[in-house]
């Protein structure tokens, strides 16, 4: 989805389809879900059941989506020879939302928050709002005008520095509830996620009152284009750990916790964010914890993520940095919101990962208890217990620094 010519494409298989009505939405996703249909068709059959949801919404709703930026100086300006990586990703979303939401009851505002970027992300964003046709649907904030502040969710912030995508992010979704808007979406900034699904999150949370909508990249009926191949063997032991500490989640069968594509009512959110824990990449998994606490009901949705990997979070600053924060945000977000979690194992993490570069040394190895354990089986003590996780580390350490000596 960074090619304009393929978007270009998708929107008139799209078209094709939607006038085709004997092709109906349950067809397509029998047609969608067979292992040799093309990538596009799969991604179209989303759009077209998106948008045949959306044509069909009596109710008048409004809706904000955010996303922050940091970074996003290349993806925000087209391809082109000196920007290689360039996707005109704000124009692509605002394209995309006057796509799904054309002729329909449905308003939306676009929240494009600058997380303290260094290279002018938001100027640019704002920039091109300024120039487009509707650029009066974009809102384009500043994080380091907003912090520090003597209270509210974003109390705790001496400055835009010291958030990691969540301050931006829910400064943009306080903007939006301040705004009047019924639902806030999040997602990512580049073109990862088409927005023109928004019509798959709005429908469980118009039909069957679902507060909390998670899109989700790896269950029947999604489509996800990416390239896991960056992590050593030893990912594996990571979400082992990440399923047992975050086990109030994971139990749940919420297994795509990160996936940028949320939709949480405007009262439920305010609600979540009063009570955040964080303000870095784990601010997924403290959301979720968040309601979970509350007794809140989840429901997850099918959706089509293709990976805009160049130029990504995790490869700027390395994949361990992140999982680094994934865990240990994990760790102080299931004591806060007093949930149900495996403390040994997050004793665990307190005592052996100090930083990312402790991960770094078991990302290549895999321990003997995990090499037959199957996805299922993850996150399970009785596969492979807090106590020998740990062993494990110590070991691997033990072998790293006897390397480190011999070199």
């Amino acid at each position: 989805m960074t090619e304009s010519a393929d978007q270009e494409s998708l929107y008139a298989l799209t078209s094709a389809l939607l006038e085709c009505h004997e092709l109906t939405t349950d067809v397509l996703r029998e047609a969608a879900r067979k292992v040799d249909t093309p990538l596009e068709f799969k991604l179209a059959a989303k759009l077209v059941d998106s948008r045949r949801y959306a044509l069909n919404v009596e109710k008048k709703i409004d809706i904000g989506v955010v996303f922050a930026m940091w970074g996003e100086q290349n993806r925000l300006l087209p391809k082109s020879d000196t920007n290689p990586n360039g996707e005109d990703s704000l124009r692509s979303k605002i394209t995309q939302m006057n796509w799904v939401t054309a002729a329909t009851s449905i308003d939306w505002t676009l929240y494009a928050v600058d997380d303290g970027c260094s290279y002018n992300s938001g100027k640019i964003a704002q920039e091109i709002a300024n120039i487009h046709p509707l650029g009066e649907k974009v809102k384009v904030l500043f994080l380091s005008e907003a912090v520090p502040t003597a209270g509210g969710p974003l109390k705790g912030l001496k400055s835009a520095d010291d958030s990691r995508k969540a301050g931006a992010i829910i400064l943009g979704c306080l903007q939006a509830i301040s705004d009047g808007k019924d639902a806030v979406v999040y997602t990512d900034a580049d073109n990862s996620v088409h927005l023109g699904q928004i019509g798959l999150l709005l429908r469980p949370f118009l039909d069957d009152d679902y507060r909390v909508v998670l899109g989700n990249r790896k269950g029947p009926g999604a489509v996800l284009v990416k390239e896991e191949g960056r992590w050593g063997i030893g990912i594996k032991l990571l979400r082992h750990i990440q399923r047992m500490v975050g086990q109030a989640i994971f139990s749940q069968n919420i297994l795509d916790t990160q996936a940028a594509f949320k939709l949480y009512e405007r009262n439920l959110l305010q609600q979540i964010i009063d009570v955040r824990t964080v303000f870095d990449f784990s601010f997924d998994t403290d959301w979720l914890l968040a309601a979970i606490s509350m007794n809140e009901p989840l429901t997850k949705v099918p959706f089509a993520f293709i990976d805009s990997f160049a130029e990504s979070a995790s490869i700027t600053q390395g994949p361990m940095t992140t999982w680094e924060v994934l865990l240990k945000g994990l760790v102080k977000a299931v004591r806060r919101h007093g949930v149900p979690h495996n403390e040994e194992m997050a004793r665990v993490l307190d005592e052996e990962i100090q930083s990312s570069a402790d991960l770094d040394i078991l990302i290549h190895h895999l321990p003997p208890e995990l090499v037959n354990a199957d996805v299922g089986m993850l996150g399970d003590p009785a596969v492979m217990s807090p106590e020998a996780v740990q062993v494990w580390i110590q070991l691997r350490k033990a072998a790293d620094a006897g390397e480190t000596k011999v070199r």
